[in-house]
């Protein structure tokens, strides 16, 4: 019978036991020929290990977020060195996604609201200065006291004698009526006398009443027609208030209401009326200024004579140049409600911009000779020094003023989320653009790709090579690549220069 594994019964256990043996045996006696060469790799894994090792701890000690600096586009900057370039929190965001409008520059100017601005202070009426309180150059709260007048107009003064006389015939008819009421009860005269009296005394309140007419026509208000007729005094002088912009909340025969007038009138003595806002807007009203004064003390007028210039300067117009080809792009602008953003180029290469100012309308003509399309953009002003003198008076300076020259940059095409930085952000070598992104105190630069640019912004597109969230040097990028291209470069040779 031939004998086999299965037929003797042999255990697995045991033929794993005697091969293992067998190993250990040959292992044994070739242990000088294999024994160097083990050794060997194991030293070079252990040396592989701790090289890795450090060069983690050290990146981690940097404050490295990556596993390690690309030294040729990367660049560590000091905290002295990043106030140097202007690093500050407010240039130093995370990347986030907006709506970027391109736009197209125009030149401007800022000019005066036509009829809002420049207010004239004049007298309806002849007269001869008196006093004169504001002092030309000084801000004046609106209904102040400007000028006072002796009144010398021929017909005012003609009209409130008639008056006077008609006040005083009304006072006798009415008393003559009040006597012959008795004596006509008892029959004495006929009725008809009575009838003629009653009459009489109507014409005489027709003849008032449109005499009283006459003297609000010449300037005077309510409250002085009445006190003329109680006191039955002469109105003999009058003042001059300053104007109250902007009120037009009065009727046609409140022209001359102390309280919403532009030029008011109330006898020597009397306090200051209270100045009123415009029911429209009830903010109060910033001072004005007095641009000029014309007349002095002493100085006889004529009606209608302008005695000052007053400038509100609350607010102002900026206006643009546009092309005539340019006409669709403001209307399209003004329709879908963009704002506009002026720029102002200040001293020492700063610039003030103003930007969400409402376009109101363009011009309905185009100039014949230049072509060019004038249109008009809100200008809210606002007071950047107002400080009263030792003296009592007061002199303010506001932001704009007219006659200043800026650009306006007015949206023409709406993009949804952008990456949009500041030009100042933008490196520029040759065909590249780059951006520094912050990476502790490491500055890595990063390749990008603009797809627009203007004169202030930039727009990245959104290719992977930064992501919102990102925090990038919003300015100084050209230092900063500057100064990469110097580290770069290396030392400097001591013998550049120098012949031997």
């Amino acid at each position: 019978m031939k004998l086999t594994l299965s037929t003797l019964r042999i255990p697995v256990g045991w033929l794993w036991g005697m091969s293992l043996l067998v190993v250990l045996g040959v292992a044994l006696l070739t242990f000088r020929s294999w024994a160097p060469q083990v050794q060997g790799w194991v030293v070079t894994q252990i040396a592989a290990q701790k090289k890795s090792s450090s060069s983690d701890e050290h990146d981690h000690a940097e404050g490295d977020s990556h596993a390690g600096h690309d030294n040729a586009n990367s660049l560590e900057l000091s905290p002295q060195a990043m106030g140097n370039v202007g690093l500050s929190k407010d240039y130093l965001k995370p990347i986030q996604l907006e709506t970027f409008r391109r736009s197209m520059t125009v030149p401007a100017m800022v000019v005066e609201r036509p009829g809002r601005t420049r207010l004239e202070v004049s007298t309806p009426m002849a007269g001869v200065i008196t006093h004169v309180h504001a002092v030309q150059g000084e801000a004046i709260p609106s209904g102040s006291l400007l000028f006072e007048l002796r009144i010398t107009a021929e017909e005012l003064v003609e009209t409130q004698t008639a008056l006077l006389k008609t006040i005083g015939d009304l006072d006798v008819e009415k008393r003559e009526i009040t006597r012959l009421e008795e004596i006509t009860k008892s029959g004495a005269i006929p009725q008809k006398t009575m009838l003629e009296r009653l009459y009489a005394k109507d014409k005489l309140e027709v003849l008032l009443a449109s005499q009283k007419e006459a003297l609000r026509l010449h300037g005077l208000s309510e409250r002085q027609i009445v006190e003329i007729v109680e006191k039955r005094r002469l109105l003999s002088s009058l003042q001059v208030m300053a104007p109250v912009p902007d009120s037009h909340d009065h009727e046609e025969f409140h022209l001359t209401d102390l309280t919403t007038i532009p030029v008011s009138y109330r006898r020597s003595g009397e306090p200051a009326p209270a100045i009123r806002s415009n029911k429209r807007d009830e903010k109060e009203h910033l001072p004005v200024i007095l641009q000029e004064v014309f007349v002095h003390k002493g100085q006889t007028v004529a009606a209608g004579a302008t005695l000052a210039i007053v400038y509100d300067l609350s607010e102002l117009y900026i206006e643009g140049h546009a092309f005539e080809q340019d006409s669709d792009l403001l209307a399209k602008a003004a329709a879908q409600k963009w704002g506009v953003t002026a720029i102002f180029e200040r001293a020492g290469q700063q610039v003030d911009r103003a930007a969400n100012l409402e376009l109101l309308y363009s011009a309905s003509d185009v100039e014949v000779e230049s072509r060019i399309q004038n249109f008009y953009v809100r200008l809210p002003n606002k007071l950047t020094r107002d400080v009263p003198s030792p003296n009592g008076q007061s002199y303010i300076e506001w932001q704009y003023r007219p006659g200043q020259r800026l650009q306006l940059q007015v949206p023409v095409e709406e993009w949804q989320n952008q990456i949009v930085l500041p030009v100042e952000a933008i490196a520029q070598e040759g065909a590249e653009s780059y951006v520094f992104q912050q990476n502790g105190r490491h500055f890595d630069r990063v390749p990008v790709h603009v797809i627009y640019r203007d004169s202030t912004q930039v727009v990245i597109k959104n290719d992977g090579s930064i992501f919102p969230g990102d925090i990038v040097a919003q300015r100084g990028a050209h230092q900063l690549q500057m100064a990469l291209k110097n580290k770069s470069g290396g030392g400097v040779d001591p013998h550049a220069g120098h012949n031997h």
